[in-house]
């Protein structure tokens, strides 16, 4: 009887040890943009290049990486730092956007793709105001 009882609570142990182990593998990374539009308001058409950077914490409990952003034009040019981003960390993704030849409001969109599982791997990250004519 003594026996199958010690038998008993090693197979607890093993079992409980793998739930943990398999609860460890779950940890997943998370994050929150301070904002994901910026709104440049109205912009003199001899402004030639215009800049925002959109500030990120990963908020989960495991690396976060950006893998890539990519932009819905050639006008529009992101920078990121492909290094993981601790649980706890902040980093930023800088878009710097040229307004030549754009006339009146322009809405332009960075995709940001990571690693994280599921519907919340990408975020859009989203550059809008309106194009004026300057007085020359």
């Amino acid at each position: 009887m003594t026996r199958i009882f010690h038998i008993v609570i090693l197979i607890l142990v093993a079992v409980s040890g793998a739930a943990v182990s398999y609860a460890a593998d779950k940890k997943t990374p998370a994050v929150r943009f301070e904002e994901t539009v910026h709104d440049f308001g109205n912009i003199k058409s001899s402004e030639q290049t215009l800049e925002h950077t959109f500030r990120f914490t990963n908020t989960g409990d495991a690396p976060l990486v950006i893998v890539t952003v990519s932009a819905s034009c050639g006008c529009t040019k992101p920078e990121f730092d492909p290094k993981p981003i601790a649980p706890g960390d902040s980093s930023e993704i800088k878009i710097r956007l040229t307004t030549r030849g754009i006339k009146g409001e322009f809405d332009k969109r960075a995709t940001v793709r990571t690693n994280i599982k599921g519907k919340d791997r990408k975020v859009l990250l989203t550059l809008k105001g309106l194009v004026i004519p300057s007085a020359d």
